[in-house]
């Protein structure tokens, strides 16, 4: 009995000591407490570069937000993504391969393609602003341009005029005069329209599969029976035979070159 009380004696003080509003515990908690506080100051700024590296972090700052829509919009990974999302439906797989895996092959294919340019950006751009060789104004626009002949280069005209009319700017003398504002729609446009146009070609195979399956189920009367069951053993096999991961890519890397 006596062995019990002492045990419920030390679970007392060692409620005592951790809990707040038991007294007692506000010297224990000064002792076990190191002083911690949050001090906001408004100071004034002592030299014009300071302002100057405040707008370089908020810029900085507004770039990473946006990263991932100029990674999607700005390079190839659209038309990829696409082009692979409907050569799955095309296969009649549902979820095979999973999207982490059609993102994850797009976005490398799209590292892959994009190489060159981010290269050229680098060399042109990023390397001699690092170096302090030209100012943020002149790197800018020395980065923009790579991007512009490769975006140039897959959209069409007929886009690129649609855009031009829409917003009232004058015809451009030359590749270097299309304004980005206008040139990043139409580059999106096209891509959406070369995608879907790459995705048909895709279809028509396998469609032709499951007519051909249909029509056989249809005439031994196995009306029932869903032909998706039978046709899909029979695709995959086409695809693999055909080595159709191997054209696919090929074909994709190859409509940007």
């Amino acid at each position: 009995m006596k062995t019990r009380h002492t045990l419920i004696s030390i679970l007392l003080l060692i409620i005592a000591m951790h809990v707040p509003g038991i007294p007692g515990t506000a010297l224990a908690q000064e002792e076990s407490e190191s002083p911690a506080y949050i001090n906001i100051r408004l100071d004034k700024m002592q030299a014009p570069q300071e302002i100057s590296v405040v707008l370089q972090i908020f810029m900085l700052l507004t770039v990473l937000s946006i990263a991932p829509a100029i990674l999607v919009m700005l390079t190839s990974f659209t038309r990829i993504a696409i082009v692979l999302s409907l050569m799955r439906q095309a296969l009649g797989t549902n979820q095979m391969p999973p999207n982490q895996i059609i993102i994850g092959l797009s976005l490398f294919l799209t590292f892959f393609i994009m190489m060159p340019v981010w290269d050229t950006i680098n060399e042109q751009a990023l390397q001699p602003y690092l170096s302090k060789k030209v100012d943020q104004e002149t790197a800018l626009k020395q980065a923009i341009q790579p991007l512009q002949k490769f975006m140039l280069r897959q959209t069409r005209e007929k886009d690129l005029a649609l855009l031009m009319n829409i917003s009232r700017t004058p015809r451009p003398q030359n590749s270097d005069d299309v304004p980005f504002t206008v040139l990043i729609p139409s580059f999106i446009i096209s891509e959406l329209k070369t995608a879907f146009q790459m995705g048909f070609m895709l279809y028509i195979p396998f469609l032709v599969i499951d007519m051909v399956v249909a029509s056989v189920l249809l005439s031994m009367g196995m009306m029932m029976l869903p032909p998706i069951m039978v046709s899909l053993p029979f695709k995959l096999m086409v695809f693999v035979l055909a080595d159709g991961w191997h054209l696919i890519v090929g074909s994709l890397v190859k409509s940007f070159f």
